[in-house]
């Protein structure tokens, strides 16, 4: 997978930081997304709560938006995924 030259300028401009988080720390996520929100949401669609609670900020006392997308995930998969 690469960026394309569009998304890499518009990144190079606008971003200040990348984090990264592991598929353990997704599938958390997509608990707390199904046990305190009640939403399915497959992996990817919860990688921004993950980078949040990964990524060392300290957030307290401050307003923090993130976008949860994607419920495309097989009901089975994702039983199999928030059960481990």
């Amino acid at each position: 997978m690469f960026l394309g030259d569009l998304t890499f300028a518009v990144m190079q401009k606008n971003v200040d930081n990348i984090f990264t988080v592991t598929d353990d720390e997704l599938i958390e996520c997509m608990k707390f997304c199904g046990e305190r929100m009640k939403i399915v949401v497959e992996p990817t669609g919860c990688l921004g709560i993950a980078g949040l609670k990964s990524c060392g900020l300290n957030l307290k006392g401050k307003k923090c938006g993130v976008i949860i997308s994607g419920g495309n995930v097989d009901l089975k998969r994702y039983a199999s995924l928030i059960t481990k």
